[in-house]
C-alpha cells in the first residue's frame, strides 16, 4: 500500500499484514477520516466482513510532529494506546520506498521510533518502560517487580506475584511453565479484568528457558489469546530481567514466531526487532 494512494468517500485503502502471528488491518487514513465505532469495529471483525478477521484495527493518519500517527482498536472494538507488532507492521509500510532508515511514529501510548533490519524485518525503539504503580496503572500501591495477586488457593497458589510492566499499555507477566490453551484462556480472562488494573491489562505467561530465551504466551485485553504480542513481549523481558532471571537481551519465542527484545542500560530503552508479512490488499468500502 502507498500511503496517500487515491481515497474516496466509499472506501479507505487497507492492508492485511501480520508480525510474528498478529493479525492487522491497517488502514491508510492519512486523507479520509477514519473514525469507527465499537460496534463498527466488531461487525469488520467478524467473518460476515470478510476480512479475515483480525486482532487489531489500526488506522495510519498525519501527525504534527511525527511521520504518522498510529491509531490501535482491539477487536472487541475498545481503543487502546498502542501495540508493538503493529508498530512494526506500520513502520514497514512507512519506510517502504521512502528515503530514510527510521521514522517516527506517534500513538497514544507515546512515540516510537522504527527503523530497517533487514528484508521484512524492523526495530522498533519501543521507549522507556513505566514500572511505577501509578504508570501501569495499579489501583493501590504495590512494587511492580512483584504484585500482590494469585491465582488458585491461597495457601497453593497455581500462579502468583508476577510482574508488572507498562510499555505505553498495562501488563502483568506470570512466571510459569504452565502454558496450554484451557489455562491461558482461564487465566487470562480472569486477570484482565480484575480490580487491581483500572484500565484492564494484558496478561503475560512467560517460561525462561534460559537468559537469552523466554517462551511467552499472552491473553492480549480485548482480544484474547493471540499468536504473538509486541509490547508483552517487551513487558515479559523486562519483568524477567528485573527479577534476575534474564540478561538484557533475550529471544522471545511466541506462538506466531520470534521476537528479540533489548533492553538498553545507557539509554533505557527497550527494542524490538521482528518480521512483517503483507497477506494481501484491498479497500475497505462503507460498511461503517
Amino acid at each position: 500500500m502507498m500511503l496517500g494512494q487515491s481515497q474516496t468517500s466509499a472506501g479507505w485503502p487497507y492492508v492485511r499484514m501480520n508480525g510474528a502471528g498478529n493479525a492487522f488491518i491497517v488502514v491508510d487514513a492519512t486523507r479520509n477520516k477514519f473514525q469507527p465505532g465499537e460496534s463498527e469495529v466488531r461487525r469488520l471483525a467478524s467473518p460476515e466482513a470478510g476480512l479475515g478477521g483480525f486482532d487489531q484495527l489500526i488506522s495510519i493518519e498525519r501527525a504534527h510532529d511525527a511521520d504518522a500517527f498510529m491509531r490501535v482498536w482491539n477487536a472487541d472494538g475498545s481503543l487502546v494506546e498502542t501495540c508493538g507488532n503493529a508498530l512494526r507492521c506500520v513502520g514497514w509500510l512507512l519506510l517502504d520506498g521512502a528515503d530514510t532508515d527510521q521514522v517516527v511514529i506517534d500513538t497514544l501510548g507515546g512515540v516510537a521510533r522504527a527503523s530497517r533490519a533487514g528484508d521484512l524485518r524492523v526495530r522498533v525503539d519501543m521507549g522507556e518502560p513505566r514500572l511505577d504503580w501509578t504508570q501501569i496503572p495499579l489501583a493501590e500501591e504495590m512494587d511492580t517487580r512483584g504484585i500482590e495477586l494469585q491465582v488458585g488457593p491461597i495457601d497453593n497458589p497455581v500462579v502468583h506475584t508476577p510482574g508488572a510492566v507498562s510499555m505505553g499499555n498495562p501488563h502483568v507477566v506470570f512466571f510459569t511453565d504452565k502454558q496450554d490453551d484451557v489455562f491461558v484462556r482461564g487465566t487470562g480472562s480472569l486477570i484482565e479484568h480484575h480490580p487491581l488494573f483500572p484500565e484492564g491489562v494484558n496478561v503475560g505467561f512467560a517460561n525462561v528457558l534460559d537468559r537469552q530465551t523466554i517462551r511467552l504466551r499472552v491473553w492480549e485485553r480485548g482480544a484474547g489469546l493471540t499468536l504473538a504480542c509486541g509490547t508483552g513481549a517487551c513487558a515479559a523481558m523486562v519483568a524477567s530481567n528485573r527479577r534476575g532471571f534474564v540478561d538484557r537481551a533475550a529471544t522471545m519465542i511466541l506462538d506466531g514466531g520470534e521476537l528479540l527484545v533489548e533492553w538498553d542500560e545507557a539509554t533505557n530503552h527497550v527494542f524490538m526487532t521482528g518480521p512483517v508479512e503483507i497477506e494481501r490488499t484491498g479497500t475497505l468500502n462503507s460498511v461503517l
